[in-house]
């Protein structure tokens, strides 16, 4: 859990609902301990006042054999207390983790001496040391020394095998709302193989030497192993696959003939750039061997995956046996960098080897870029055809192939979401889009913000702009044309969640000033600014959240003095998850909880199990095992906590609204004569409102939530409750014989209840799970497991329009104004919506003209980076005084919140691309657009513009001669 789990206080609170600031401010904003990266072991309770200092040697050389280590630049007295290599690990039987499949975390913890290493930067060696003044020291003599670690002989680079390659075909019906003719979602897709690194699609040769990668069955449920898997069980599938996949590329050919038709191919790259994190990748560690416990202390987005890490880590182990794992975690911040990822199991390894003392790693600058996860680089190559009469794409075409660096990580998922967001908002009757991951020696690259889309759907968004201009049609009307409307299909051949709602806010974009004055302000600024150009741009994307496979688990109870506490799974990570779950529980109840715990692993409450599952063995577990579920915990990763997180936290509260206030409300509104104040009234529960003075409605006075919880616990009505939620583009539902209720069909799968002080007996004697009654679901309804191959269902829309200048001597870019707007659903603080916008504009904008680390040797796995050489955006790049924002209104008081952290982003990369080519004239499709490519296409079109000029004399002065 997080460790500033525990009391809470409640004044953050407005008796409105309305939170007057962060739940967490007041610790932030007054220097208190927050982040894991504050945290010694002696101020975490239970553990020793002393701890020791471990840090790593990394290989700047991934062309060599791995010789050894040479430490004699220390001296005799900085050497380590205790220097660790991957020999030293094995003789423990310490391997990388496969809690997430074997490769995931690479094939070793250390690279092991007369290997080269797979990857730069990869560690080689871990240096303990008990004290921190020769830790320190030591750690300055080596920044930069490159004698300490020694090569041998040459082998060229050794990353690991391609990690994969998925093909997802779909040929639609003839109306966008119809069933597909083919689609991965309806059918399947096409599972790849490699001859080096070219992708080889079926059918396969027996006489051609290929590797296929395993498809694992479970990793980020982006619903596309699931595809892949189906497919390899089924030949035929893959053969009607690539059949689908000919009659596209035969009517791209046949396009390509036709002057009614128009085909746009163009190549893209998106650039790996750093997520640039203030709190750098740490962790500390304690082996109590006495105990058998294993305690950690970490940063992460995933506290569920780096629990299962360390228990596979070290699982059977003879030599260190845990039979405990207690895990703490800080607040974070990592845009994804921290999620999944490998360091703390270094710290882990370190402290068994650290005589009983805890020991802390923490990256520095230098350390966080040349270890931390980056962004993915991506090489597109995308066609899109268009009708030139109609102006309506008929099909989309793309390659995308990441490089996932030389540890997998989320590497394949994060190519397969780079496939199905390359849609972006558009309806395609036909699409053919394939996702490659692939192995090199750069740095790892993992689930960083955008996870793929932010890259394709920035090519497919500038490519739109492009073919407006060759059709001679408004940018924004050819989005009007070809936006996805209710009903209609993604390219995997599900259907998205509710109205799109996109052509609201393309016609809200079309009137807005920026927009419609865009050529008269370019006129008047150029004449007012020579040397400089102006331009406009306009981009509207939509961005999922959630994947597959969303799960969330929560308890919730108030005992009789109106003290309510609640156990979260949700982890702060600074997008303010940790206040909007608590916003929640008041609009249901009244009151925000005095006692929270977040980033919770473990819920006794509910013994749950959790397997994979093929359709077979899921309708079996539904009907046997009320034990099961599809998966547990979630990750704090994919816009998820408002919606999916969050809708355990909904059910939860509501579960206690309808089941326990709503009872004890009319009970007290009901005492006196002749039935109360409330007979002569039709009061019913969805008259219910929730006030600054409490649960009241239909007229009648509000009851303070303590009053209720006294009410509620001497009648002995339920006073806790514990959920467990799924979803995989569709929610779980379970039936549930409840006592004192009855039986009731919930959106929930699993259910454990608390029974109030003037409970009877025979309830209170139903209480021993964690003192709760586990209800065992009578029967559980899951989605499909095909259902996961969909592709995502549930996205939130943004766009963004640009006003920029550029400087023709410099090439410099002005970013002059930019106007957001987003379709958030129900806000549940919309001071949090806000700052993720903002927040998202200034990493797009950074995305689109400055950040970018080179890949190989001259990049940040040599161990030189730091900010003094990375480029972020300042706050004069970003236009942070004027900046605007408009929200579209929920359609209802009933609309959910949506999912939007990832999404502030997505759209400015290709806005100010649009912006850049209205200004000089010139499409860009290769990030970040830097000055110097700026200035080389100023170059190219006075080239043109001579040239034009040139040809058009030479025309007058033929005609002249004739």
């Amino acid at each position: 859990m997080e460790v500033n789990s525990g009391p809470s206080p409640t004044d953050w609170m407005g008796s409105n609902g309305k939170p007057k600031f962060r739940w967490d401010a007041i610790r932030k904003v007054t220097g208190e301990k927050n982040f894991s990266f504050d945290f010694r072991a002696k101020d975490l309770p239970g553990w020793p006042e002393q701890q020791g200092y471990a840090f790593m040697l990394k290989a700047t050389d991934a062309e060599h054999r791995f010789e050894g280590i040479d430490l004699s630049v220390l001296g005799a007295d900085l050497q380590p207390d205790r220097l660790l290599l991957q020999k030293d690990l094995a003789d423990k039987g310490l391997q990388a983790p496969d809690s997430m499949g074997k490769g995931f975390y690479g094939e070793h913890i250390l690279l092991p001496v007369g290997e080269t290493a797979p990857l730069l930067g990869h560690p080689v060696a871990i240096l303990f040391y008990k004290d921190f003044d020769r830790f320190q020291a030591a750690k300055r003599a080596l920044l930069f020394e490159k004698s300490a670690v020694k090569y041998g002989e040459f082998t060229g680079p050794k990353p690991p095998a391609n990690y994969g390659a998925g093909r997802f075909v779909r040929i639609g019906g003839a109306q966008p709302y119809e069933a597909p003719l083919f689609a991965p979602f309806q059918n399947g897709s096409i599972k790849g193989a490699f001859d080096g690194n070219e992708v080889v699609w079926p059918p396969f040769t027996p006489d051609r030497e290929l590797f296929m990668p395993e498809v694992i069955k479970r990793k980020r449920g982006s619903g596309f192993e699931d595809s892949l898997h189906a497919s390899s069980l089924d030949p035929t599938v893959a053969e009607q696959a690539m059949d689908a996949a000919m009659l596209i590329a035969d009517e791209i050919e046949q396009a390509r003939n036709n002057p009614d038709k128009l085909v746009l191919a163009r190549r893209g790259f998106s650039q790996s750039i750093d997520p640039c994190a203030m709190e750098p990748d740490n962790c500390t560690a304690w082996y109590d061997a006495k105990n058998r416990s294993l305690y950690i202390m970490t940063a992460t987005q995933s506290p569920a995956g780096v629990a299962s890490g360390a228990a596979a880590m070290v699982k059977d182990n003879s030599q260190a046996p845990v039979e405990r794992i207690i895990l703490l975690t800080g607040s974070t911040v990592g845009y994804g960098s921290k999620d999944y990822s490998v360091f703390p199991y270094y710290a882990i390894a370190a402290c068994l080897y650290s005589d009983g003392m805890p020991v802390r790693m923490a990256n520095n600058r230098y350390e966080q870029f040349q270890l931390g996860m980056k962004r993915h680089s991506i090489e597109m190559d995308v066609t899109i055809t268009a009708d030139r009469k109609t102006g309506k794409f008929e099909v989309l075409k793309g390659a995308y192939v990441c490089n996932g660096g030389g540890r997998e990580n989320l590497s394949v998922a994060v190519s397969h979401v780079a496939a199905r967001g390359a849609q972006s908002i558009y309806y395609f009757p036909k699409s053919d889009l394939t996702a490659v991951a692939l192995a090199t020696r750069a740095v790892e690259a993992g689930s960083m913000r955008g996870f793929g889309s932010l890259q394709s759907l920035s090519v497919t968004e500038v490519m739109v702009d492009e073919i407006a201009g060759e059709l001679g049609l408004d940018p924004i009307e050819l989005r009007r044309r070809n936006a996805l409307r209710e009903g209609w299909q993604n390219t995997q051949g599900g259907v998205q969640a509710g109205d799109p709602r996109l052509l609201e806010m393309l016609d809200l974009a079309a009137k807005h000033p920026l927009w419609v004055n865009r050529q008269k302000a370019k006129a008047d600024f150029e004449a007012a600014n020579p040397g400089k150009r102006y331009g406009v741009g306009f981009a509207q994307v939509q961005q999922v959240y959630g994947s597959s496979g969303d799960p969330s688990i929560l308890v919730l109870e108030f005992d009789s003095n109106g003290k309510l506490s609640m156990r979260h799974c949700v982890q702060e990570i600074g997008t303010g998850a940790t206040t909007a779950q608590q916003v929640m529980v008041w609009q249901a109840l009244g009151k925000a909880p005095d006692e929270v715990e977040f980033g919770v692993t473990e819920f006794p409450e509910l013994p749950l199990t959790s397997a994979w599952a093929d359709q077979k063995l899921q309708d079996e577990y539904s009907k046997n095992n009320p034990y099961w579920v599809p998966s547990i915990v979630p990750d704090m990763s994919s816009s998820s906590s408002v919606y999916y997180i969050g809708f355990a936290t909904r059910q939860a509260a509501r579960f206690l609204l309808e089941f326990t206030l709503w009872p004890a409300a009319r009970a007290i509104w009901s005492e006196g004569a002749g039935g109360g104040a409330m007979s002569s009234f039709n009061v019913q529960l969805a008259d219910l409102r929730i006030g600054p003075d409490g649960l009241g409605g239909a007229g009648m006075k509000p009851i303070a939530f303590e009053q209720l919880a006294r009410k509620a616990h001497e009648m002995g009505l339920i006073t806790g409750v514990a959920v467990h939620t799924y979803s995989r583009w569709e929610w779980a539902r379970a039936e549930f014989d409840i006592p004192g209720v009855g039986l009731r069909n919930l959106p929930i799968d699993a259910l454990a209840v608390r029974y109030g002080d003037g409970a009877p007996a025979a309830l209170k004697n139903r209480m021993t799970v964690a003192g709760y009654d586990f209800i065992k679901r009578k029967s559980a309804t899951y989605p499909p497991t095909q259902r996961s191959s969909a592709g995502p269902t549930t996205y939130t829309p943004a766009s963004y329009i640009v006003e920029l200048n550029v400087n023709t001597f410099t090439g410099q870019v002005q970013v002059m104004s930019h106007h957001g707007l987003m379709d958030p659903g129900t806000m549940i603080v919309p001071e949090l919506v806000s700052g993720q916008l903002q927040g998202g504009a200034a990493m797009g904008i950074g995305h689109a003209l400055m950040e970018e680390l080179p890949l190989y040797e001259d990049g940040p796995g040599n161990g030189t980076w730091n900010f003094n050489r990375y480029t972020l955006p300042r706050a004069r790049d970003v236009a942070v005084w004027t900046q605007t924002a408009d929200y579209l209104p929920p359609l209802s008081e009933t609309s959910p919140p949506k999912g939007l952290a990832e999404l502030g982003m997505v759209p400015m990369v290709a806005a100010v691309s649009n912006a850049l080519s209205h200004a000089v004239g010139k499409r860009f499709y290769h990030y970040p657009v830097t000055p110097q490519k700026i200035k080389e296409a100023l170059s190219q079109t006075a080239s043109s513009v001579v040239s034009g000029e040139a040809l058009r004399e030479q025309q007058a002065q033929a005609t002249a001669n004739q």
